[in-house]
């Protein structure tokens, strides 16, 4: 666990609409293994932020939304856990809040980006970023500075109006 997301997240503000990171009122990261148990971790870890963060109302959506996030970076980046010489917690879960939302992002070391699926209706998995798409306010990615190390996907939630300042 950190507060090193505004440094993390520079490539994150080429996406969405820039945020100030001056304004930014809280950021917080934590490392996660290359198990599909991280994704309870991630969970649990942004409960505990969101409720520090007076935002519990969120916390179904959120925690949904970064579920899927990290389930994809596990599945997709890291199909075989992580390759020898890498380290072993690979993937890195983002919480930031600015003055009217909030972004949630996950680094992985792919540098191929996320593609919604096209499922049929008995089919059990390839609808997570149909679900990201539904329960925020966007989504999006970007590749790393250094292409060949990784990416960020990020998904913005606005705040309710009673959450932001002033």
């Amino acid at each position: 666990m950190g507060s090193e997301g505004p440094i993390l997240l520079e490539p994150l503000w080429q996406g969405p609409a820039p945020i100030d990171p001056s304004a930014v009122s809280g950021s917080v990261s934590c490392a996660l293994p290359a198990r599909y148990e991280a994704v309870k971790g991630a969970r649990q870890f942004t409960g505990s932020t969101l409720r520090q963060w007076n935002l519990s109302e969120l916390l179904d959506e959120v925690a949904l939304v970064v579920s899927e996030l990290v389930t994809n970076a596990l599945r997709h980046a890291l199909p075989g856990g992580p390759a020898p010489g890498e380290p072993e917690r690979p993937v890195r879960l983002h919480l930031m809040r600015g003055p009217s939302r909030l972004v949630c992002a996950v680094r992985d070391p792919s540098a191929v980006g996320p593609v919604a699926g096209e499922t049929g209706c008995g089919e059990e998995s390839g609808r997570g970023l149909h679900l990201v798409e539904s329960f925020t306010d966007g989504w999006g990615w970007q590749p790393l500075a250094d292409a060949t190390r990784g990416k960020i996907v990020w998904a913005v939630f606005h705040l309710p109006t009673h959450a932001q300042p002033g």
